[in-house]
């Protein structure tokens, strides 16, 4: 068990990034045994590595199997988990999630990457970063 650095609660992803590394363990690697554990065929090297970057702060779901997976006690992974909310270090994830003050939108805007709809009243376009 590999507790948070300092008494003050850590941010997320660097003590994510440290416990994985103290297993030996790729990002591939924990998502593979997050998988398996939760029983979640989904989750990817991709999302461990935007939690790790804290461009994404995993729900309590993630939290929970992250603590079973990781073998760290669950408290200090949400105290983390809530110490970098607070500081306002993730992104905005999509639309109606809060962005950092003064940061621009992430959605790209321009000749076919409207975000809405056809002029013809066709398909909606979906635009991703």
């Amino acid at each position: 068990m590999i507790p948070p650095a300092s008494p003050r609660p850590a941010h997320l992803g660097p003590l994510l990034a440290r416990c994985r590394l103290a297993r030996g363990w790729s990002q591939q690697r924990a998502a593979a045994e997050l998988c398996a554990a939760a029983g979640v065929p989904t989750l990817s090297r991709h999302e461990i590595s935007r939690w790790e970057r804290q461009c994404r702060v995993p729900g309590g779901f993630w939290l929970g199997w992250l603590a079973v997976v990781l073998d760290v006690p669950l408290v200090a992974l949400a105290e983390a988990a809530a110490a970098t909310r607070r500081a306002g270090s993730t992104r905005a994830t999509g639309p109606g999630r809060g962005a950092v003050a003064g940061e621009r939108p992430t959605g790209r805007t321009g000749p076919g990457r409207t975000g809405g709809t056809t002029r013809g009243g066709g398909a909606r376009i979906k635009t991703t970063r």
